[in-house]
């Protein structure tokens, strides 16, 4: 009796703490196929609805429904009671014709009140186009497999994994483009027959020639009905990025190729007294292959302008500074912000020539954007410091941003304004603020405050000589004159030779390249050994065309890799170490914009390094 009581005030507790808001929803599939059977289910969460008033559904014959269940459950968690209810109506529709077609929402009662329901839409594809031919030769099939005793349905198993049934198609947003533009390469699964998954034995392209950016697909995929050469598939997109091309002419993709896992049915007839045939299962792997592809690219049109530094799409340009009116010693942030779609990632650093009395630092970038299958966009913001070091009236210069835009076909340029900046003298103190500010924004040193650098002699303790004394003539007179000038002349026998060296910049940086190189390398292990991926490719880039400016005596900003094949061959370098440098430069370049490697693979590159820049060290003198 007890417990009868029990269960009868939890029953009670639950209706009275179900008091969540009604919820009436329809559903049905996105798309379905001319004359295949699909439900419609309209599902409230409430145990006492009732006169549920479909709308009209004239698009659609109505097989069977509604058919109405009830589900419910209880959950107590820490005492506290909750309950849930559904009640489901299904109908089961099938489609008059192919079209679009939108059922209204429907309405029911719950406690006297009105509620509707969504609309949905479903989409009608054409019912599979199969010839009367393959029909008959699929029954011709069936009516020899059911005279086999005890075997597999062979050919059934043949048909079902043939290359019309389940296949990869890839394609590409466009075949012919500018360069630094981009495509989107899409693999996508077509799919007629039961799909369990995929293998972990899938290739797909190195796509050498563009530069990668995948894009981000949802973890759970499902597959969506699509009508394709009149017949229907399950669809699902397996592979999708962004390429971007680095070089003009005709690129090849080569093939992709997933190994998926699909169940088929079978029929095997069993020996039984009543002869029945029962239906078997098997799954079986299928290698499938998306075929290569080519694409053309153009070069950008026109002669380029001065600013230009290779941004291709659409993009709007801000600035801003922070105060025109400071104090010397008071900090100042120059602020630039790129917004737009397009190669949002190679775009570069502002470049700007602020004033000598300036004191600048490295700039803080930060970059928010997204690739989607529509392209990369975002906003890309830069953020310099600056710190007056005297006072006066100075001019940060205007900064010309310019890009190649996609949908005129025309090169476009936005200027920033000229700033004038007026620093006042200051009190001469410093501010303790100043070095939190610079501290946050950068790592580097930290400021040195011109007046506080001057050491206060201490007079406390003083030795005075006698009157009487003298040093003249003595030996300490006479050493201490002889003993610096035999300094002098040693120092000067010993670096002069250094000096004379030093005087040439060119050779100083030629023959240091390789400990710069070293150091850079040195900092790359160590992001090797913390598998800081991006951090690691960037290292070794810089070090690679650190080392060539330094040995070849060209500026980095001058640096191309047309230039550099040309001037290394001038220094009869070995064809296969400029090859080798080569391939090391664009391995890097990939896996910075999509980073994929694994720790052997970083490895190997590094030793790779090494060794190139080991072999140039012996050849270019």
């Amino acid at each position: 009796m007890k417990k009868i009581l029990f269960i009868f005030s939890i029953l009670l507790s639950i209706n009275i703490l179900n008091v969540n808001a009604v919820s009436f929803e329809a559903s049905a599939p996105n798309a379905v196929a001319a004359g295949q059977a699909f439900r419609l289910v309209y599902t409230v969460n409430v145990s006492n609805a009732k006169d549920l008033r479909a709308p009209d559904m004239n698009a659609f014959d109505v097989l069977a429904g509604p058919f109405e269940s009830r589900t419910s459950s209880v959950q107590v968690i820490n005492g506290n009671v909750s309950s849930s209810y559904t009640t489901s109506y299904t109908y089961t529709l099938s489609a008059k014709k192919e079209g679009t077609f939108t059922v209204p929402a429907a309405s029911i009662y719950v406690n006297n009140q009105r509620y509707t329901s969504n609309a949905v839409t479903i989409r009608v594809l054409p019912a599979d186009k199969q010839s009367q031919a393959q029909q008959q030769s699929q029954q011709s099939q069936s009516r020899k497999n059911n005279n086999r005793v005890g075997g597999g349905d062979d050919g059934n198993l043949n048909q079902k994994l043939s290359n019309d049934n389940v296949f990869i198609k890839v394609t590409p947003s466009k075949v012919r483009l500018f360069e630094q533009d981009y495509l989107v390469i899409t693999y996508k699964l077509y799919s007629a027959v039961d799909l369990v998954g995929f293998t972990n034995n899938v290739k797909l392209p190195n796509f050498s020639g563009f530069l990668k950016q995948e894009v981000t697909l949802p973890q759970n995929k499902q597959l969506k009905l699509e009508s394709y050469n009149g017949r229907n598939y399950g669809t699902v997109i397996l592979y999708q990025a962004l390429l971007y091309p680095q070089q003009t002419g005709t690129i090849n993709i080569d093939k992709a190729n997933f190994e998926a896992i699909v169940r088929v049915k079978t029929r095997a007839q069993v020996n039984s007294f009543f002869g029945n045939f029962f239906d078997t299962y098997q799954d079986v792997k299928k290698m499938l292959i998306a075929p290569a592809i080519k694409i053309t690219v153009d070069k950008l049109p026109g002669s380029k302008p001065a600013g230009f530094s290779g941004a291709v799409g659409s993009f709007t340009f801000k600035s801003s500074v922070s105060t025109n009116n400071v104090n010397v010693n008071d900090p100042i942030t120059l602020k630039f912000v790129i917004s737009g779609k397009g190669n949002m990632k190679l775009i570069k650093n502002p470049t700007i020539d602020f004033p000598s009395d300036f004191e600048t630092y490295d700039p803080k970038v930060n970059n928010n954007f997204k690739a989607t299958p529509s392209g990369v966009a975002g906003t890309k913001t830069v953020e310099y410091l600056l710190i007056p070091r005297s006072q006066g009236d100075f001019t940060i210069p205007a900064y010309k941003f310019s890009y190649f835009d996609l949908n005129s076909k025309t090169y476009k340029e936005i200027s920033s304004p000229e700033y004038k900046i007026h620093v006042n003298k200051g009190t001469g103190k410093s501010n303790p603020n100043n070095q939190a500010i610079v501290s946050n924004f950068t790592n580097q040193e930290q400021l040195k405050m011109l007046g506080k650098d001057i050491r206060y002699i201490d007079a406390d303790k003083l030795e005075v000589s006698g009157k009487d004394s003298f040093v003249f003539g003595t030996f300490s007179f006479w050493l201490a004159y002889i003993l610096p000038l035999l300094l002098a002349c040693a120092l000067f026998y010993v670096y002069r030779k250094q000096l004379k060296d030093n005087a040439d910049i060119i050779s100083v940086k030629n023959r240091k390249a390789n400990k710069v190189a070293i150091k850079r390398l040195k900092t790359a292990n160590k992001y090797l050994q913390e598998s800081k991926q991006e951090q690691f490719y960037d290292e070794v880039l810089k070090a690679l065309w650190g080392y060539l400016s330094d040995k070849l005596s060209i500026p980095v900003s001058a640096l191309s890799k047309e230039n550099v094949v040309d001037e290394l061959c001038k220094r009869k370098v070995d064809e296969t170490d400029v090859k080798e440098f080569m391939d090391i430069l664009s391995v890097c370049e990939f896996a910075r914009y999509a980073p994929s490697s694994d720790s052997h693979a970083m490895d190997l590159l590094y030793q790779r390094t090494i060794t190139v820049i080991s072999k140039f060290q012996e050849t270019i003198k």
